[in-house]
């Protein structure tokens, strides 16, 4: 953060102030922008390289892909000279890619796990004997319908702030995990039907179950 704010406030004084000092052909901002790029992505190298927490892996593909190269244009005399210069990614595209790829296996991971554990506290509430939650008047699991969805979707999200191509290749990935899921989901449902005819609340969990579908759809 303190490279990044540096850099755009010093090239901000070179673009307004220092370019007019020196003849044309000086290229001064030209200078002053290769240099700073070359030691932040120096910086960045050595960062990608160490090792990452999964939350450090974002917050640096974020500044790659995000930060570094749309934030530092959002001043209109800066975005004019760096497009002059073209000083391109801060980390070599197969050092970019590696990182990518940890991310992903990650947050699959992550995402697989969070809703495994969901359908588990959705089976333990069947078994008490409790009366489902309604919305809207009707019955509903809050926790397996919105919560899988939102797991789901905000995961999509933060991977299309890194990029693009990171966010589509992650939902390919997502779409293989939520079937799974389903069929898992499906598979338990079908065993409470079959063995807790005698609940006390089992037609009310059988159309939250059955309201939670069109969610899913």
């Amino acid at each position: 953060l303190h490279m990044g704010k540096t850099m755009k406030e010093d090239l901000t004084v070179v673009a307004k102030y220092i370019n007019k000092l020196y003849p044309p052909e000086f290229n001064v901002f030209s200078i002053y922008a290769e240099l700073y790029h070359s030691y932040f992505a120096t910086q960045a190298k050595k960062d990608a390289e160490s090792h990452l927490e999964d939350k450090d892996i974002y917050l640096l593909l974020s500044w790659v892909h995000n930060f570094y190269p749309k934030d530092m244009r959002k001043d209109h005399t800066l975005a004019m000279e760096l497009d002059k210069v073209k000083l391109g990614s801060l980390l070599p595209s197969s050092l970019s890619k590696e990182l990518e790829n940890k991310y992903l296996d990650s947050e699959e991971v992550t995402v697989k796990n969070s809703l495994s554990r969901c359908l588990d506290k959705e089976i333990q509430r069947w078994k008490e004997d409790k009366e489902p939650e309604k919305l809207n008047g009707h019955y509903q699991s809050e926790l397996l319908g919105i919560f899988v969805i939102q797991s789901i979707y905000s995961s999509q999200k933060r991977a299309e702030d890194i990029s693009k191509a990171v966010g589509e290749e992650l939902s390919r990935r997502l779409l293989k995990e939520l079937p799974a899921f389903l069929r898992s989901y499906r598979d338990a449902f079908e065993d409470f039907k079959e063995k807790s005819k005698k609940h006390t609340y089992y037609k009310p969990i059988l159309i939250a179950n059955i309201n939670n579908c069109w969610n899913f759809r």
